[in-house]
């Protein structure tokens, strides 16, 4: 995945987010755990759209960052603005896998691809649980409608 078309057609979810200057470190690029709190903006901009947080306010079920990871392909630097997607690539039992990536306005490709694994949890009593059939739908429709398109939240 490289072009901006691939990338739209992969990520039903996007967000833009300006490179800021604070966010480069030593090197002269963007510090690697920044990349984190962009993955983590797309992620609740897709919890958002599928009804996660709606859920975790009346039901006090939500989800928990289990594991995450990066790729890093290009360096990020200051002046840019960054288009990062989020999608579900996997269902499981407890949770879901959502992929990440970063696109470079300035550069027109993608930097960045992640991972991270979200465990649904009774936030009562601390132990997970199955996501909602009504989640499931919610993701599997956002998936489906945008397949072939971005959507910018």
């Amino acid at each position: 995945m490289r072009t901006k078309e691939e990338f739209n057609s992969s990520f039903p979810i996007q967000v833009r987010i300006p490179v800021q200057w604070g966010e480069m470190d030593a090197f002269g690029h963007v510090n690697n755990t920044v990349y984190f709190k962009y993955f983590e903006t797309a992620r609740l901009a897709y919890f958002n759209a599928v009804g996660v947080m709606q859920d975790m306010q009346d039901n006090q079920l939500g989800p928990i960052l289990a594991e995450t990871n990066a790729k890093f392909k290009r360096a990020l630097v200051f002046p840019d603005q960054v288009t990062v997607g989020a999608n579900v690539t996997e269902k499981h039992e407890y949770g879901f896998l959502m992929q990440y990536g970063v696109f470079s306005k300035q550069q027109q490709t993608i930097t960045t691809l992640g991972v991270g694994r979200i465990v649904m949890v009774d936030y009562k009593s601390g132990k997970k649980v199955k996501p909602s059939n009504k989640l499931l739908h919610s993701i599997q429709a956002l998936e489906e409608n945008n397949r072939t398109k971005g959507h910018e939240a």
